[in-house]
């Protein structure tokens, strides 16, 4: 099996991709533009940990990624984070992101730590109630999301890939979900793989196979493709409902996957109207 790590990542290359999407879809423009103000913060903050981490080991003692957390670093950044939602969020973000402001460091940092040992954990299997109660801010989960996304880039940089497994429906290295496969080109056709919705690690996967339940059949792996969005692929299971957003770089090389997933709301609905279900949402929630 190949895995794939993150590397480096070009937050640049998001923002500029960002830009010429919200050019070509009017529907994505709104979201599109608040997530390169997003970008921007992960860009600052993500080439400015180098230097702020000081002599501390970046990869934790014990090879777990979620074991250790550095959260004075991390609070110096939030308030900064918490202006750009001012200045850029819809309303109700806002709203929530100054309630958060008045509560302080201490719940800022209830919020990271909480996200960063159990968020992006849970599962989504057809079961008879959530294993885990939703948190009572529904906003606080984004928050801790996005601030911590170029904190683990910055960690995972430092880390060596997990070993290789059999095909798994979890990140090898932290256990999480994937947000949204990737066809990278291979031969006459195309390698899967699977993008971690937490620590951004690429591991190889089957193609014929559901990344949820595991089924197998082709006949029950039904896969959708809208006219808009030629690359990018509904790949939905009749079995356990849920479906699977991959990015076809066979299709299309200049493509960003984080940003092209963002941007392919449409996508969205027409799952959700067909009453499948989404695996692990992206960060915006498109």
């Amino acid at each position: 099996m190949t895995i794939l790590a993150a590397g480096k990542v070009n937050y640049r290359a998001r923002i500029e991709r960002a830009a010429l999407l919200a050019g070509r879809h009017e529907f994505a423009r709104e979201i599109l533009s608040f997530y390169s103000a997003i970008a921007k913060f992960q860009q600052e903050f993500y080439q400015a940990l180098p230097k702020r981490w000081g002599k501390k080991a970046v990869v934790p003692a014990n090879g777990d990624l979620r074991s250790e957390l550095n959260l004075v670093l991390l609070l110096e950044s939030f308030p900064e984070f918490l202006k750009v939602l001012e200045a850029h969020a819809p309303k109700a973000l806002v709203e929530a992101a100054r309630s958060l402001k008045s509560k302080g460091a201490g719940r800022q940092a209830e919020i990271l730590q909480e996200f960063w040992k159990t968020g992006l954990l849970e599962t989504h299997l057809p079961v008879a109630a959530p294993s885990e109660p939703p948190l009572v801010n529904p906003f606080e989960d984004f928050f801790a999301r996005a601030v911590l996304q170029p904190y683990a880039d910055f960690v995972t940089d430092a880390m060596l890939p997990p070993a290789p497994l059999m095909t798994v429906c979890r990140c090898p290295r932290c256990n999480a979900l994937p947000v949204f496969g990737l066809l990278r080109p291979e031969g006459d056709s195309g390698k899967r793989f699977l993008v971690c919705s937490f620590c951004s690690l690429e591991w190889e996967f089957r193609r014929i196979l559901c990344a949820n339940c595991g089924e197998q059949k082709e006949q029950q792996l039904p896969v959708y493709v809208a006219e808009q969005f030629p690359h990018v692929r509904v790949e939905s299971c009749e079995t356990c409902k849920h479906y699977l957003r991959t990015i076809d770089l066979t299709k299309d090389g200049h493509a960003i996957p984080v940003v092209d997933d963002l941007a392919a709301v449409p996508l969205s609905l027409w799952a959700e109207e067909h009453g499948y279900t989404r695996i692990q949402g992206n960060l915006l929630g498109t």
